[in-house]
């Protein structure tokens, strides 16, 4: 493994032309060279088209969201169950850095974000508290569970336990 991360293989393809029969060391020597400078007249080109402006997008911290030079606001948020608020964030592209909040006793989370994407942000948070709202009117199924072994244990308590001797003879 390490030795195929380590070597490259290049395939060159060299037409030799009517008054070279055969392959010397001069004409692979010029064949690697127009290659090499192939290879770095490409790399300059993409660096020059690649953008200087390197932006991140999605969850990250608050000093990168700050460097992006744009207005922050803050949303507070008290559930403890972010990991659903990430994916309806990423959903709706937003750029978005969380700040936990440790001097309250139940500790809150502080959703930053860009101040241009106030309607995005509450089009997302009304999506996020539908789905925190359902999932709390959901029935748990836990206390389901419980209730069925509960009503599972009456059941056999009131079941008489009722012995009948039968030794097959009938008079």
């Amino acid at each position: 493994m390490q030795d195929e991360i380590n070597s490259r293989v290049v395939a060159l393809s060299i037409r030799l032309g009517a008054e070279t029969a055969r392959l010397t060391t001069h004409a692979l020597k010029e064949a690697m060279q127009k290659y090499l400078a192939e290879n770095e007249r490409a790399k300059l080109q993409k660096a020059q088209k690649a953008p200087a402006d390197k932006t991140r997008h999605g969850k990250q911290t608050v000093g990168q969201l700050m460097e992006q030079n744009t207005g922050l606001t803050n949303i507070e948020i008290t559930d403890q169950n972010i990991k659903s608020f990430e994916r309806i964030a990423r959903k709706y592209n937003i750029d978005f850095a969380l700040k936990k909040d440790k001097a309250a006793s139940p500790p809150r989370y502080l959703v930053f974000f860009k101040a241009r994407d106030v309607d995005v942000m509450t089009a997302a948070f009304k999506e996020y508290s539908a789905k925190d709202l359902a999932k709390s009117k959901k029935p748990s199924l836990r206390k389901a569970l419980a209730k069925s072994q509960e009503q599972a244990r009456r059941q056999q308590r009131e079941r008489v336990k009722e012995k009948q001797k039968d030794r097959g003879r009938e008079l």
